[in-house]
C-alpha cells in the first residue's frame, strides 16, 4: 500500500484536480486506488454507498478511480451554518453544531476518526491519494491539524504541493508556503506543480529554473490550462473558466444564498447550450426569466430572511403572475410552503418562521438527516429521473397529495394545481437527460437539444488525466508511490 498527499498553496489551487486524473490514471493501469479527504468544509455534499454524506469532490474522485464513494473516503465533513458555526459530520453522519472553538476542542476525537478511515482503506487498496484543505501554511490552523501537514506526518507520506498560475503570483506562493512551513514539513513536499498554464512553456522556463534552484525541490509537472473543463465544484460557486452567459431561448435564475448547498444541481443546466443560467448575487437587479429555481440551503429560514431583504418574495409574485414557472430544490422546496418549524434548533435558534406560501404544506425540521440515493419518475410526463437526498426536514400537507415525482412506490415533492410550482427534495433531478428535457420543457424551451450531461462529465475526466499524463512526471509520481518494481516487472 502507499500513499500519496497533493496540497495547494490556496483554495482552488487545483488539489481535487489532480487527485480525480491521478485516480483515473492509476485506474487505468488497473492499480486499485482511492481518494481521501481527512476534513472536508464545503456544502456540496454526495450520499455513500454505506448511507452517509461525503464532499462531492470526493465521490468524483471515487468515479474516476471506478469504485463506489463510501464515507471512509472523507471521515470529516464540516458543513458551514453561519460564518462562525458548522454542523459537523463524522464517518457520514452529523454529530452536532460547533462554534469553531468548541471544534478545536473536539478535534481529538476528528483525528480518531480520520485514522480509522484511513487504515481502513489502506487495507483495501494499493494507493490512498489524499487530497488537502486550503493551503497548509494557515499558521493560525497549525495546531492540532488533521487537514494537510498534521495528517501528512500522522502517515508519514510524501507531499507535491500545486500552485494555480492562472490566479497570478505562482511563484510566490510557492516559495511563500514552503518558507512558512517547519523544516520537518518542508522535507515531505517532493515536487512542485504549476497549474493552469496558458502560452509557450518556454516563456516559463527560466522561471521554473529558477524555482527549482531557490527550492531545491523539481517542478514535477506544468498543466495547460483547459478552457471549458468541467469538474463538480467542491463548494464556492464554479469560477467561469471560459463560458460567459449566453444568448439562449430559456433564461434561469438563481437566488446566491449566503448558505446555499449542492449548487451542483445546476451545472447541467449552466452547460446547457439552450439555457442561460445566472445566479444573482446580493444587491443585484434581478432580471426577468422564465424560471425561478430556489436551491438548497444549511440554514432555511435565515436563507428566508435575506431572500426578503433582496426582494425575491415580491419578484417571485410577479413572475408568476406573468405565468413564469418556480421550481424549489430541497430548502427551496421548504421556503415554497406555509411555515418551517425548528423546534430543536436543527439549524438555528429553534424559532419558526413564515415561508413563501406558495404551496399548502408546512415543514418541521428533525434530528436525523434523510440520506439516500433514490430513483423514479417526473410526475409531468414519467420521465426517468436520479437524484440523491440529504435533508433533516418532514414536510406535510395537501399539497403532497399532488408529487411532483413518483419514487417507485413513493412520492416525493409537490406541484401546484396550476403546474408553475414545483418542489422536490431531489438533489441532481438535472442530471438526468429525460428528466432535464422535460424540466425544461415544463420551463418553455421548445426544440430541445439533449445533453448528455453524465458523458460530458465522464470525458471531461478523461480528459483531465490524459493532460495530467501528458505534462507531470508520471515516473516521478511511481517514484513516490512505490511503484517502480511493478512497472518493471508488469506485477
Amino acid at each position: 500500500m502507499s500513499i500519496l498527499m497533493i496540497q495547494g498553496t490556496t483554495s482552488d489551487a487545483g488539489k481535487s484536480m489532480l487527485v480525480t486524473a491521478l485516480c483515473r490514471s492509476l485506474a487505468r493501469r488497473g492499480i486499485s486506488v482511492a481518494p481521501f479527504k481527512p476534513q472536508n468544509m464545503a456544502l456540496n455534499s454526495a450520499v455513500t454507498i454505506d448511507g452517509g454524506e461525503i464532499g462531492r469532490a470526493q465521490a468524483l474522485q471515487a468515479q474516476a478511480a471506478g469504485i463506489q464513494p463510501h464515507t471512509d473516503m472523507n471521515p470529516v465533513l464540516l458543513k458551514p451554518s453561519s460564518d462562525t458555526g458548522a454542523q459537523i459530520i463524522i464517518h457520514g453522519h452529523a454529530v452536532g453544531n460547533m462554534d469553531a472553538r468548541a471544534y478545536h476542542c473536539y478535534k481529538s476525537t476528528a483525528r480518531e476518526a480520520v485514522i480509522e478511515s484511513c487504515q481502513r482503506l489502506q487495507q483495501q487498496y494499493d494507493v490512498v491519494l489524499v487530497e488537502g484543505a486550503g493551503s497548509p501554511a494557515e499558521i493560525n490552523l497549525r495546531e492540532n491539524d488533521i487537514a494537510n501537514m498534521g495528517f501528512a506526518q500522522m502517515v508519514n507520506c510524501p507531499v507535491l504541493l500545486v500552485a494555480d498560475i492562472n490566479r497570478g503570483g505562482v511563484f510566490a506562493h510557492l516559495v511563500g508556503t514552503l518558507a512558512l512551513l517547519s523544516e520537518a514539513e518542508q522535507a515531505r513536499v517532493k515536487g512542485l506543480v504549476i497549474n493552469r498554464f496558458r502560452g509557450d512553456l518556454a516563456l516559463l522556463q527560466s522561471g521554473i529554473d529558477w524555482l527549482e534552484e531557490k527550492t531545491a525541490r523539481p517542478v514535477t509537472g506544468v498543466l495547460p490550462f483547459l478552457p471549458d473543463l468541467h469538474l463538480e465544484g467542491e463548494d464556492s460557486l464554479a469560477r467561469s473558466d471560459g463560458r460567459a452567459a449566453v444568448d439562449a431561448p430559456l433564461n434561469v435564475v438563481v437566488p446566491a444564498l449566503p448558505r446555499l448547498s449542492n449548487h451542483t444541481d445546476f451545472d447541467p443546466l449552466r452547460l446547457h447550450p439552450q439555457v442561460n443560467l445566472r445566479f444573482i448575487n446580493r444587491g443585484e437587479a434581478i432580471p426577468a426569466a422564465d424560471l425561478v429555481i430556489l436551491p438548497g440551503s444549511k440554514s432555511v429560514c435565515a436563507d428566508l430572511s435575506w431572500l426578503r431583504e433582496q426582494g425575491w418574495e415580491e419578484f417571485i409574485q410577479r413572475h408568476l403572475r406573468y405565468g413564469g414557472k418556480l421550481l424549489g430544490i430541497c430548502g427551496g422546496f421548504q421556503m415554497l410552503g406555509q411555515s418551517i418549524h425548528d423546534p430543536e434548533g436543527i439549524e438555528g435558534s429553534g424559532d419558526d418562521c413564515r415561508a413563501l406560501g406558495l404551496l399548502d404544506m408546512t415543514t418541521k425540521l428533525i434530528a436525523g438527516k434523510q440520506l439516500r440515493n433514490v430513483q423514479g419518475h417526473l410526475s409531468l410526463d414519467g420521465s426517468v429521473v436520479h437524484g440523491y437526498e440529504i435533508h433533516s426536514g418532514i414536510s406535510s400537507g395537501a399539497a403532497l397529495e399532488n408529487p411532483a415525482i413518483d419514487l417507485n412506490g413513493k412520492t416525493d415533492g409537490a406541484l401546484s394545481m396550476d403546474a408553475q410550482v414545483m418542489g422536490t427534495y431531489l438533489h441532481g433531478l438535472f442530471e438526468s437527460t429525460p428528466a432535464c428535457n422535460a424540466l425544461l420543457g415544463w420551463a418553455g424551451l421548445k426544440n430541445i437539444k439533449t445533453a448528455d450531461y453524465s458523458q460530458r462529465c465522464k470525458d471531461d475526466i478523461d480528459r483531465i488525466t490524459d493532460a495530467v499524463e501528458q505534462h507531470l512526471d508520471m515516473a516521478a509520481i511511481d517514484s513516490l508511490l512505490g511503484l517502480e518494481t511493478c512497472a518493471e516487472t508488469g506485477t
